[in-house]
């Protein structure tokens, strides 16, 4: 496969407690889209840097899980991934220190040791974690 390049963009104006940001995707997806410092840290309306790194995460793993099922003859019926990026003030001011991610999947013909062996699979192999040094941590339920 050939090497694939993807562009996000953000752009800035003003200090950083009293300026306004956006972040743009290439696809489009995203145009213009609102982020700041109150966004990041006092919960105002707004996207942030961990909040798209959560759903660049959960989008990645699940994909990932995706292709590891195929591969062992299985196909979920639904898999739902919810990424939890903690920021924490550490010495020298501020870093991204976890990811955990909590899936919810039915996968039919499988059970929870083999479902929870893939999962971690695609945990370690898909290219977002690869690209993180946080701590990632895992919840994989096999619903019924």
């Amino acid at each position: 496969m050939a090497k694939i390049v993807r562009t996000a963009s953000a752009a800035w104006a003003g200090g950083l407690k009293d300026g306004k940001g956006s972040i743009s995707l290439e696809s489009g997806a995203m145009k213009e889209y609102p982020y700041g410092f109150a966004a990041r840290f006092e919960g105002q309306k707004g996207t942030n840097p961990e909040e798209l790194l959560g759903a660049a995460h959960a989008g990645c793993f699940t994909m990932a899980l995706s292709l590891i099922l195929g591969e062992a003859k299985l196909t979920a019926t639904k898999m739902d991934t919810q990424a939890k990026v903690t920021l924490e003030q550490v010495d020298g001011g501020f870093a991204i220190t976890a990811v955990h991610l909590t899936l919810k999947a039915k996968i039919p013909g499988t059970d929870q040791a083999k479902f929870a062996e893939l999962a971690n699979k695609a945990k370690a192999g898909c290219p977002v974690s690869k690209v993180l040094k946080a701590n990632i941590t895992l919840d994989a339920t096999l619903e019924p």
